[in-house]
């Protein structure tokens, strides 16, 4: 098997034993047996991987994305979790992602206006205006889902 088979299976293992393999089991509807074969380094496995919806499931238990983190790593990639997603709950489709995004463009707005007053953006205006840009980042993102759910 090659390095990267063995680092997605490892973290594949990490990722099944953190939802707990009886849970697991029950999420996906697989067998421990079928589930262990995704993880399993004996070279009989060496080309099975688990399958990316099976994946979803565990990761939406899990307390961490370990096989998407896995592949993010290995794509040169970096991940931001966002564990804390307020627009998610209230958001029940376009008409309120649009009212919630220009309220966070207004927010952003006042903020680079209070920031450029003195003609210089401090280190701690950076800050708040990279949390205001996230924000509206994650309210289009909403929306973008929304759309695509065909949520109007």
């Amino acid at each position: 098997m090659n390095a990267m088979g063995s680092y997605l299976k490892k973290h594949t293992e990490a990722l099944v034993k953190s939802v707990g393999v009886e849970k697991a089991c029950e999420l996906t509807g697989k067998s421990k047996a079928t589930l262990g074969r995704y993880y399993s380094d004996h070279d009989e496995h060496a080309d099975r991987f688990m399958p990316i919806d099976t994946v979803a499931k565990l990761e939406e238990t899990s307390a961490y994305p370990h096989v998407t983190s896995a592949l993010a790593e290995l794509g040169g990639i970096t991940l931001s979790i966002d564990r804390h997603r307020p627009n998610r709950a209230k958001s029940s489709g376009v008409n309120s992602d649009v009212l919630a995004l220009s309220q966070r463009f207004a927010m952003l707005i006042a903020e680079y206006q209070q920031s450029i007053e003195d003609g210089v953006i401090s280190v701690s205006e950076t800050k708040l205006l990279l949390k205001e840009a996230v924000a509206l980042q994650r309210v289009l993102l909403d929306m973008k889902l929304h759309l695509e759910e065909g949520k109007n």
